[in-house]
């Protein structure tokens, strides 16, 4: 067999830190790393429940795996957990920055465009962007110091680069409440796309690639209107699930997508070609 290309997605031997990793995509992106080799740095604000996952994953793949508490929109928390991951192994080649809040109020979150709050705006930009830039600057510092190269994925939308079809929300609740897509959301997920293109274009000389992830809708406990709705404005019919995102995560932080930077690689069922 030719193996020329046979080992482009191994990730042995890389350090991948993924923030959100607790969460409802980021325990499956923390597992596919894993599985491909990658020692993995779990981050989240649960610091007991990062390190519960890393014993898990370490146990499941042989690959050491570490748990880290991190408020990624305080700048020291930032600080500390990469420092924490370079003193455990040395260096970080993968970042996925997979962070993202829904605010403590979904009542608030979740207000039409009209009566938003201007503090659960503030409070969803803090991790959403803010956060993100945060995450990005101090571990993108971190890959120039230790010699360039890496790859950085950054968690965005379908709603990030579209506008929202409304006609979907009708008679659709998530976790009791009535749901819409908030502006904050667009907003902060638009600029999750316009911070990756800027980064991917200033660190490139390092090396360091920068690309987007941009997930449609995920079946994550919406009401079976909602379903119903979102699944009869997807060519393929259906919600995604979190291990439909899996292999572009794995493409994007492995060599096979080593002259791939400043993308936005959609994975949408096809939402967004109609």
């Amino acid at each position: 067999m030719n193996t020329e290309y046979g080992g482009l997605f191994d990730l042995t031997g890389r350090v991948a830190v993924i923030t959100g990793g607790l969460g409802i995509l980021g325990r499956h992106f923390c597992r596919a790393l894993a599985e491909f080799g990658a020692n993995v740095v779990i981050v989240d604000l649960d610091g007991e429940g990062t390190t519960t996952l890393a014993r898990e994953l370490t146990d499941a793949t042989g690959n050491r795996c570490l748990g880290i508490g991190c408020d990624v929109a305080d700048e020291d928390s930032v600080t500390a957990m990469v420092r924490e991951a370079v003193d455990t192994f040395g260096h970080i080649d993968v970042l996925h920055n997979n962070a993202a809040t829904k605010s403590a109020d979904p009542g608030a979150f979740f207000a039409p465009a009209e009566d938003y709050d201007l503090g659960t705006w503030r409070e969803v930009m803090a991790v959403n962007l803010d956060g993100l830039f945060l995450v990005a600057r101090t571990v993108g510092r971190r890959m120039i110091d230790q010699g360039g190269g890496g790859s950085i994925i950054q968690t965005s939308s379908i709603y990030g680069l579209l506008g929202p079809d409304n006609r979907i929300y009708e008679g659709s609740q998530y976790m009791g409440y009535r749901i819409n897509t908030p502006p904050v959301y667009a907003a902060s997920k638009s600029g999750v796309v316009g911070l990756t293109r800027y980064l991917a274009t200033q660190w490139a000389p390092h090396g360091i690639r920068v690309n987007t992830l941009v997930p449609g809708g995920v079946q994550s406990g919406q009401n079976e209107t909602f379903v119903r709705n979102y699944s009869s404005r997807v060519p393929m019919q259906r919600m995604g699930k979190p291990g439909d995102l899996v292999g572009a995560v794995l493409y994007l932080a492995s060599d096979a997508s080593g002259y791939v930077t400043g993308q936005s690689i959609i994975v949408d069922g096809g939402w967004s070609a109609w």
